[in-house]
């Protein structure tokens, strides 16, 4: 049993924040992990810098910019998942694009990234039907391949991802990019209950939660909170790691 498997064996209200790897500065990225954790965070989203993230709002693409601009690659961040491991057993996945992979070679990403201490990978632009390579390797390695489903996928399509998925399947709450504000009193429900009903694996979302309540909210209706644009957003005026690691405690006490 993986670390993804472990932690959602049990119901518990669970923020799982995104960062992208070294941002606000490369040090950072390993100081905020061990920050989110002691303040509460149940298991770490860590962005792959890309230049071209079809997904990403404003301010995710802003954070990529500048981790690619202080030189991170994808051989820096699993090294620095590395260094993650000697102090912490929280559950990571790495979050990206397949390019930056395909470049760096699927199966040597992966056996690398499971080295490392890896949990598991989310890759918006690697539909379900042309995963299947990715799909082996990740059980080969004992990883899980985290698909997206959205509110207006339907129901054969949520039980195919998550029967592919096995582990977790995120629900992404909005159509459209990253950073958008999402609403508790529209559609979403009803989502999220067809989500339940049809998904044979746990379920967190995310995009547009930016506060307590809506955490809260998404607890109650599935087994998790991903908030990522809100903790960029606040760690963009942060210079040194020390700040961003202020700023980390600073925002976990307002979720809790």
């Amino acid at each position: 049993m993986n670390r993804i498997q472990k932690l959602f064996q049990k119901k518990s209200k669970k923020i799982v924040p995104f960062i992208t790897a070294g941002f606000p500065t490369k040090d950072a990225t390993k100081n905020m992990v061990l920050a989110f954790e002691e303040s509460g965070a149940s298991m770490i989203e860590l962005g792959m810098p890309y230049s071209d993230p079809l997904a990403d709002g404003v301010v995710i693409q802003k954070a990529s910019d500048i981790a690619l601009s202080n030189g991170v690659n994808l051989s820096w961040i699993i090294n620095t998942v590395k260094e993650i491991r000697l102090e912490s057993q929280i559950p990571i996945i790495l979050m990206g694009y397949i390019n930056p992979i395909l470049s760096y070679g699927l199966d040597k990403f992966v056996k690398d990234c499971s080295e490392a201490g890896v949990d598991g990978f989310i890759l918006p632009d690697l539909p379900p039907e042309e995963a299947s390579e990715y799909v082996t390797l990740c059980e080969q390695y004992n990883l899980s391949s985290i698909f997206l489903v959205a509110p207006n996928t339907s129901n054969e399509r949520i039980k195919e991802v998550s029967t592919l998925a096995k582990d977790l399947i995120y629900c992404v709450s909005i159509l459209g990019i990253t950073g958008g504000s999402v609403s508790t009193d529209n559609k979403i429900p009803d989502y999220l209950k067809r989500v339940q009903e049809n998904s044979i694996c746990p379920y967190v979302v995310g995009f547009g939660i930016d506060c307590k309540e809506k955490v809260d909210w998404m607890n109650d209706h599935s087994d998790g909170a991903v908030i990522g644009s809100h903790f960029l957003k606040n760690l963009m005026e942060c210079e040194t790691s020390d700040d961003a690691v202020r700023k980390v405690k600073e925002l976990m006490k307002e979720l809790y």
